[in-house]
């Protein structure tokens, strides 16, 4: 079995279309590296949903049920795969989390961003879920929000509470 996680962008076909749906031919895939990666995807396979965009985080998994085939309403030569919903995460993981895990940083994510099909190895992949079952990433930081680039609490002029971004 293999692990993949598909990116999408959730103004164009969000986790709750696909749970809708039951189910999706992926399609629209036109990178050659990624196209590669779809052809090699089994039934069985395991996937990640990853909304793209300004949400930026993995929302749910998903099976892989059908063998990629090419697409005939696509003249470009792309090709799909039938993929069906598994189940949501209990949070959305999102992209700040995963990079701040020293055990991701091989992740091709990150090097490859525009990537929208990306292999995971089970290691990874047992790793991305653990995610999901944290309250804050990374855990031992969970009681002090002191960390580069976490929001801070500040009191505004006005006495009201307000989100400041420290670098």
């Amino acid at each position: 079995m293999a692990y993949w996680l598909l990116k999408e962008e959730p103004d164009h076909y969000a986790w709750s279309d696909f749970v809708r749906d039951g189910g999706t031919e992926w399609s629209g895939v036109h990178n050659a590296l990624a196209l590669q990666q779809l052809r090699k995807m089994v039934p069985g396979d395991r996937g990640l949903f990853y909304h793209t965009g300004s949400e930026r985080a993995c929302v749910g998994t998903l099976r892989v049920v059908g063998r990629p085939r090419p697409d005939p309403s696509d003249a470009r030569g792309s090709w799909q795969v039938r993929v069906v919903p598994d189940r949501p995460l209990r949070r959305p993981i999102s992209l700040g989390e995963l990079r701040a895990d020293p055990a991701l940083a091989g992740l091709e994510l990150f090097r490859i961003t525009r990537l929208s099909i990306v292999p995971l190895s089970a290691d990874q992949w047992a790793r991305l879920l653990s995610h999901e079952n944290a309250r804050t990433w990374p855990p031992e930081r969970a009681a002090t929000a002191t960390a580069a680039g976490r929001a801070r609490a500040t009191a505004s002029p006005r006495g009201r509470t307000v989100a400041r971004r420290t670098r």
